[in-house]
């Protein structure tokens, strides 16, 4: 199983970027896939998350109204659409996907896995 994260890239304050996260390999049954990001120096943050099956989606405060999240379930991709980015955005993100039913979709460690990271940098 592998997931690879692309549309990373540099942009500057106020624009947009789409990430993808795209899931190739055997097939497994995901029960929802996660952004995570990590900047230099700094713990790795959730971003935002979504239920394969229902679509459901959750975003982490610092990019609520700014970023959405969502997924084509035919294509095995999750996308995250970011908006109105700012310099504290810039960090690797990266996507997670877990196989079963966490307490909470907000922690890194409950994820069974990762893609290799794709960097976005914003600037001033």
């Amino acid at each position: 199983v592998q997931l690879v994260e692309s549309g990373g890239g540099l942009v500057q304050a106020g624009g947009s970027l789409r990430l993808s996260c795209a899931a190739s390999g055997r097939t497994f049954s995901k029960f929802a896939v996660a952004w995570f990001r990590q900047a230099p120096g700094k713990e790795r943050e959730f971003v935002a998350d979504i239920t394969w099956r229902s679509g459901g989606t959750y975003y982490a405060g610092s990019v609520k109204d700014r970023f959405t999240i969502s997924r084509d379930y035919a294509e095995n991709t999750v996308y995250l659409q970011m908006n109105s980015l700012r310099p504290d955005d810039t960090a690797v993100y990266y996507c997670a996907a877990i196989t079963y039913v966490p307490r909470s979709l907000t922690v890194a460690s409950a994820y069974d896995y990762w893609g290799q990271g794709t960097q976005v940098t914003v600037s001033s």
